[in-house]
């Protein structure tokens, strides 16, 4: 019987209908495999993986291997961006014996659930020197039944093997932050990994380095270093102008196949769009950029456009694939977003076309498969374009797409991404006058308190359709929502987000952290796995433990807090450990380094909220450079006032209204010019 049909993730309901007699995780699988004498399958993936699909339809919707799979195992399908625990413990193991991971994941356990035997993909055939899944199925059955005592010593050395693992030895002694030297060396190293030609960091496939990128503008802006802003610029600029960007509709795929950012994996992820609006909001904010102000606009927009859901949060992805139009029911991967020269002139007409190939780099051979291009944006050096004409071929083309088959939408709602979400949407808003972009992070914040958060202030991690999903929030969801709440607190005045905040880090404090200031992915009170992850590297989106050092540190700020501050110090003690080693892995933590050595500077702006003068303040502390700066707005003797100790005891100046700039609570005198306060954050 299969039993994920009452499920809430849309990945596990994608496989509600198959032969399969899948389970989800749960204790009660495992106490089948134990009844049976069978080992588990583990299959983990998400909703919007390529391969997942391809997987179930070569094998898990064949009767034959469904047959084999429920005769001889207990299947439970995962899926990883609900259970980010469950994901990370094997896939440790996967990459440990293997070399190498990805999705779809693939794990035979034993009752106790120990990993003895590890894949990802398998194809239904033989192909490329991979095995066949029936041949994987018969091979794993075979050894269970017959050399049962070898896979129980394997699964147990595995399990040893991982439990052996600690970070302790990697922290240094006295638990410091980096030091300015330390921090150049890490710009050094990422100096050495750069694509000085095409951009980015590394070879194919080729993952957008939002992480990096922050680090090395705040680098830029304490340091001056013009390397370290030419590396954001070109990397920037190569992603805005590639196939990586939505040159229609806006927003980014997940990653480049190749090294050039030309033709994307198609699957457009929350996470990736709300950190890269806010690393072109801040190239914006440091350079004045139009190219870094249309992409954030635009991918913002996007967000809001595709991704927001009835009850106001963010929905996790949209797929790579979808129905190809050819009326076979065919699904590609990329078939909504590609484009022939036929098809160009269909919608276009001729001149328009051939205008539109050549702007969007287009052509008869094609970039893609079956001779269809992704669109990008190819130097051109025949003079400026006919802007009018542009956006005439782009709403047209856009309408056309309009009419295909759509990605399919896994709108479940993550708590961590829509925290990246919430502080990317509100500073876009602030930086480029959109108010309705800051009530959309204000709604989803406002989703996340009433729908995510229980009365002691502990996060569901998913919700969907307002209901709230049972898996608990694991690190990253509170540092990342404290994240979002305090940037909105920042842009909003509110100080109920810096409550919030709080109330989120004093669990983090509590729940995940050691008393040397080593953090753990879950709860000390979660579901006890056959490892507790750890894991500060940053993936896609910033690791939990490196994202809890800058909320942390951001709220130290606002608050006054020692307790905080003295945690966000320690947890940076594993930067000073890898940041020099492997900083295309730890810039998050870089850039929180940035903030802490930078101070980070406290800006109090108080007056009333309908005089232009506080305005002309508050913007100009939030256009501030200076790493990491946190911004308090509040009249004195207001709510906000009382519950944000930064403005405490801070009045007007003759009556007017005035900016605190401090560090530590520290403040130096108080002015009531932008021109002068921006003058004193910009770098």
């Amino acid at each position: 019987m299969n039993r994920l049909a009452d499920e809430q993730s849309p990945y596990l309901l994608q496989h509600a209908d198959n032969p399969v007699d899948w389970w989800p995780w749960s204790a009660e699988a495992f106490e089948e495999a134990r009844r049976r004498g069978v080992p588990v399958l583990l299959s983990v993936g998400y909703s919007s993986c390529h391969w997942c699909h391809v997987m179930a339809h070569e094998s898990f919707e064949d009767p034959a291997t469904a047959a084999l799979l429920n005769d001889h195992f207990v299947a439970v399908k995962v899926d990883r961006e609900e259970r980010p625990d469950v994901d990370a413990v094997y896939m440790e193991a996967v990459q440990a014996a293997t070399g190498q991971g990805g999705w779809p994941m693939t794990v035979f356990l034993t009752p106790d659930a120990e990993p003895f035997y590890f894949g990802t993909y398998f194809p239904p055939a033989p192909r490329h020197g991979m095995p066949s899944f029936g041949q994987v199925l018969e091979g794993v059955r075979s050894a269970w039944a017959d050399r049962r005592d070898e896979v129980d010593e394997v699964a147990g050395r595995i399990v040893a093997d991982l439990a052996g693992r600690s970070l302790a030895e990697s922290l240094p002694a006295d638990r410091r932050p980096p030091r300015p030297e330390e921090l150049h060396t890490a710009l050094m190293a990422l100096t050495r990994e750069f694509d000085a030609v095409r951009g980015g960091f590394g070879g194919a496939p080729k993952f957008p380095p939002s992480m990096v990128l922050e680090f090395l503008l705040r680098h830029h802006a304490r340091t001056g270093s013009a390397a370290a802003l030419e590396m954001v610029q070109d990397t920037c600029t190569a992603m805005a102008r590639g196939g990586i960007y939505d040159q229609l509709g806006g927003g980014f795929a997940r990653y480049a196949v190749d090294a050039t950012w030309t033709v994307p994996h198609f699957e457009k992820m929350l996470y990736d769009n709300a950190l890269l609006c806010r690393t072109y909001a801040h190239l914006w904010r440091a350079t004045g950029s139009d190219l870094a102000r249309r992409i954030a606009v635009e991918t913002a927009d996007f967000m809001v456009r595709e991704l927001r859901t009835d009850q106001g949060g963010f929905a996790s992805a949209l797929d790579a694939d979808s129905d190809d139009g050819s009326g076979s029911g065919r699904h590609a991967e990329g078939a909504y977003y590609v484009w022939t020269p036929d098809q160009l002139r269909s919608v276009l007409g001729e001149q328009d076309a051939e205008f539109a190939a050549a702007h969007f780099g287009v052509t008869e051979e094609g970039t893609f498969e079956e001779g269809a291009s992704v669109l990008q944006l190819p130097e051109v050096t025949d003079g400026p374009v006919d802007a009018e004409r542009l956006a005439s071929v782009k709403e047209r083309l856009l309408a056309a797409r309009a009419e295909r088959p759509r990605p399919g939408r896994d709108d479940k709602v993550v708590a961590s991404w829509n925290g990246l979400a919430i502080a990317a949407l509100a500073e876009t808003g602030a930086y480029f006058d959109r108010p309705d972009l800051i009530q959309a992070a204000t709604d989803a914040a406002d989703l996340l308190v009433r729908v995510h958060m229980d009365w002691q202030a502990r996060l569901h991690r998913t919700s969907r359709d307002g209901t709230a999903g049972a898996n608990s929030g694991v690190l990253e969801d509170y540092a990342d929502v404290a994240e979002g709440f305090l940037a909105l607190a920042s842009v909003t005045g509110e100080g109920v987000w810096v409550e919030f905040a709080g109330f989120f880090l004093d669990t983090v404090l509590v729940q995940f952290t050691t008393p040397d200031g080593a953090l753990y992915d879950t709860a000390a009170d979660a579901e006890t796995l056959i490892r507790r992850p750890q894991d500060p590297t940053d993936n896609a989106t910033p690791s939990g433990w490196t994202a809890a050092a800058g909320s942390l540190l951001s709220y130290a700020a606002l608050t006054g807090s020692a307790l905080h501050r003295d945690a966000a110090d320690r947890a940076l003690g594993i930067v000073t450990a890898l940041g020099g080693r492997a900083p295309r892995f730890i810039g998050w933590g870089l850039a929180v380094a940035e903030a802490a050595l930078a101070g980070p500077r406290e800006v109090a702006v108080v007056g009333p909220r309908d005089d232009p003068a506080t305005a002309a303040l508050h913007r100009a502390a939030l256009l501030g450079t200076a790493p990491g700066t946190v911004v308090a707005l509040g009249a004195p003797g207001s709510d906000d006032a009382a519950e944000i100790p930064l403005l405490m005891d801070r009045p007007l100046v003759d009556g007017r209204p005035a900016a605190y700039v401090c560090h530590h609570f520290t403040c130096e005198r108080p002015t009531t010019d932008p021109e002068e306060l921006a003058e004193r954050l910009r770098g």
